[in-house]
Formats: C-alpha cells, sequence, structure tokens
C-alpha cells in the first residue's frame, strides 16, 4: 500500500468531513455523543468495522465522546486503507 500523496490529502477535507490530517500523517475526528453508552455503543462497531477491514485505529472512549486516529504503521503515513476506514467508521454516525 502506497502514502498518499500531498494532493491527495489536499481533498480529504471534502471526502471526509470532520476528520482532520493531523501533520500530513494521520487522520483525526473526535465524535460526540449524549451519553457514555452511545459513545461506547459506537466504539464497539468502529472497532467491528476495523476487524472487518483489518485495519486497526486508536480509539479513545470517554463520557459522550470517542476519538478515531488512524494511520498505517507499515509506511508510517496515511494509505487508502486509512480513507477506506475513515469512511467505514463516519458512516455510522446517522
Amino acid at each position: 500500500m502506497s502514502l498518499l500523496k500531498a494532493e491527495e490529502l489536499a481533498g480529504l477535507a471534502a471526502q471526509l468531513p470532520g476528520w482532520e490530517v493531523v501533520n500530513g500523517r494521520q487522520l483525526h475526528r473526535i465524535f460526540r455523543f449524549p451519553d457514555f453508552q452511545q459513545a461506547l455503543d459506537f466504539v464497539n462497531q468502529a472497532g467491528a468495522i476495523a476487524e472487518e477491514l483489518g485495519h486497526h485505529p486508536d480509539i479513545l472512549l470517554a463520557w459522550g465522546r470517542a476519538e478515531v486516529t488512524t494511520y498505517s504503521h507499515d509506511v508510517d503515513g496515511l494509505t487508502g486503507r486509512d480513507l477506506s476506514l475513515a469512511t467505514r467508521i463516519s458512516a455510522q454516525i446517522p
């Protein structure tokens, strides 16, 4: 899997609303929820997606919030796997 180029990274904001590119090598998004249970349910859904895709993000769970950070460890940057994962996780939010 190859690293995304700078011009590809520039277009991510339009493709992935709510996600930010951090240091040109990670995608990060904070998801907010009205309570802990809904945040936990989201984390479990995101985990199932990660398992299905075989690509595992860092997920931080807190009351009413879940933070997701993804990048491809093997190339120390962003690849198409990260885009797929972020797109699928975002689709879980109504």
